[in-house]
C-alpha cells in the first residue's frame, strides 16, 4: 500500500468495542485494497451536555480539562488520545486523524457551567485529550471563544499545544496573563524535520513553535515546554538542545514524558516504526519495553509518564542536567483562582 504523506497512522486497526469491523491490519493480508486514495478529513458534530472533564490521576497537575474537538488532524502516531476515538465507533488509526468530532456548543456550555451556583473554579487545561489548536480551529474558532469566556469570568486556564496558531489569540492571552490566569505550554518532540514530518505530520515545526514561544514571552505571557514524548533511539538525544533552545526563547519551565503504547496504539506505532525505521524497529521497541517493566503499554501511575529502569535513568539524567543548566524555575507559575467573577461581573468588594 502507498505510504500516506501527511498522515501519522498508516492503517485503521479494529475497534475493540465493535463485534464487526473493517480493518487494514489483517496479518493474513487483504483480498482487495480498502484504502485506494488518501483519506480526507470528515467533520462530525456533537452537542454534549457537559464540557469539563475531570480526572484524579496523580500524573497530571490539572484535574479539569476542556476539549472542543475529538480526534486530531495533527496525526501524531504515538498519541494516547487515539484510544478514546473508539468510544465514538471509530478506529484509533487513520480514523482518529480524518474523522474529527466538533463540539460546537463547547463555549456556551462552559459559560453555563461557570454560572452554576455551586461551581468552584480550578485551573482548566486546554486540551487534556486532543489539541485545541489543531488545524480545524482556524475555521471553528472554538478555542478563541473559550478563552474569551475565561477572560470574562477571570478563570485560570493552561494551554498545551503543538501548533503555532496560538499566536492568533495573543490579545486574549495578554489580558489573561496580566491577572495571572494563563500558562502556554508548547509540546516539542524533535527539531529534526525529517522525523517530525512523519512522526507528527501536521503539527507546527519546532522552529515555528520556538518563534511563537518567543513572541508570547515578549508579550509577558508565561510559556513553558513539554519535551514529549521521549522515544529512545529516535529523539532522546535531542533533549539538551531542545531545552536550551526553549530557554533562549523565553520558556520559564520544562517537563517531559516518555512514550507508552497503550491499547491499539501499539499496532499503529509498530506499523509506522517498521515502515519508517526497519533497521532499528526492534531496538526501539525493546527500549520502550524497558521503560515500562517489560511491556510497551503501561497504566502504572508515575512509571507510565517517566518510565523505570536503565533507559529511563539515562533519559531522566539527560533531562535534569539540561534543565538545571538552562532553567531557573522548576514549576509553571501558579495560576490564580481567587479572581474568578461569579456571574461574570465586577464586584466592589
Amino acid at each position: 500500500m502507498e505510504y500516506w504523506k501527511g498522515k501519522g497512522a498508516q492503517i485503521n486497526v479494529a475497534n475493540r468495542f465493535s463485534q464487526q469491523f473493517v480493518t487494514t491490519d489483517d496479518a493474513d493480508g487483504l483480498d482487495e485494497e480498502l484504502i485506494t486514495e488518501k483519506p480526507k478529513t470528515e467533520i462530525y458534530y456533537e452537542s454534549p451536555r457537559k464540557i469539563i472533564s475531570y480526572n484524579s490521576s496523580p500524573d497530571i497537575n490539572m484535574s479539569a480539562s476542556v476539549n472542543p474537538y475529538q480526534g486530531c488532524e495533527h496525526g501524531c502516531v504515538y498519541c494516547y488520545a487515539r484510544n478514546s476515538h473508539e468510544y465514538w465507533g471509530f478506529s484509533s488509526g487513520l480514523d482518529f486523524e480524518t474523522k474529527i468530532i466538533v463540539k460546537k456548543n463547547a463555549p456556551q456550555l462552559l459559560e453555563k457551567t461557570f454560572l452554576g451556583q455551586n461551581y468552584k473554579p480550578q485551573v482548566l487545561m486546554l486540551s487534556g485529550n486532543t489539541d485545541c489548536y489543531q488545524p480545524l480551529e482556524k475555521k471553528f474558532r472554538l478555542t478563541r471563544e473559550i478563552l474569551s469566556i475565561c477572560l470574562k469570568y477571570r478563570h485560570p486556564v493552561a494551554i498545551v499545544t503543538k501548533n503555532s496558531l496560538v499566536l492568533r489569540d495573543t490579545d486574549l492571552l495578554k489580558k489573561l496573563a496580566v491577572n495571572g490566569l494563563v500558562n502556554v505550554i508548547f509540546s516539542i518532540t524533535s527539531q529534526d524535520e525529517s522525523l517530525r514530518r512523519i512522526l507528527e505530520p501536521r503539527t507546527a515545526s519546532a522552529r515555528k513553535k520556538f518563534e511563537a514561544m518567543n513572541i508570547l514571552s515578549q508579550e509577558g505571557i508565561p510559556t513553558g515546554i513539554m519535551n514529549a514524548p521521549i522515544i529512545p533511539s529516535l529523539n532522546h538525544h535531542e533533549i539538551p538542545a531542545i531545552l536550551k533552545k526553549a530557554a533562549e526563547n523565553g520558556a520559564r519551565f520544562a517537563g517531559y514524558t516518555v512514550v507508552r503504547l497503550n491499547g491499539q496504539i501499539q499496532k499503529i506505532f509498530m506499523d509506522w516504526l517498521t515502515k519508517n525505521f526497519p533497521e532499528r524497529a526492534e531496538k526501539v521497541y525493546h527500549q520502550i519495553q524497558q521503560l515500562h517493566g517489560g511491556q510497551v503499554n503501561d497504566s502504572e501511575f508515575g512509571r507510565r509518564v517517566s518510565g523505570d529502569g536503565e533507559t529511563a535513568s539515562i533519559i531522566k539524567q539527560l533531562f535534569q542536567t539540561a534543565k538545571k543548566r538552562y532553567f531557573t524555575e522548576i514549576e509553571p507559575d501558579k495560576l490564580d483562582c481567587t479572581k474568578f467573577r461569579r456571574g461574570g461581573n465586577y464586584t466592589l468588594f
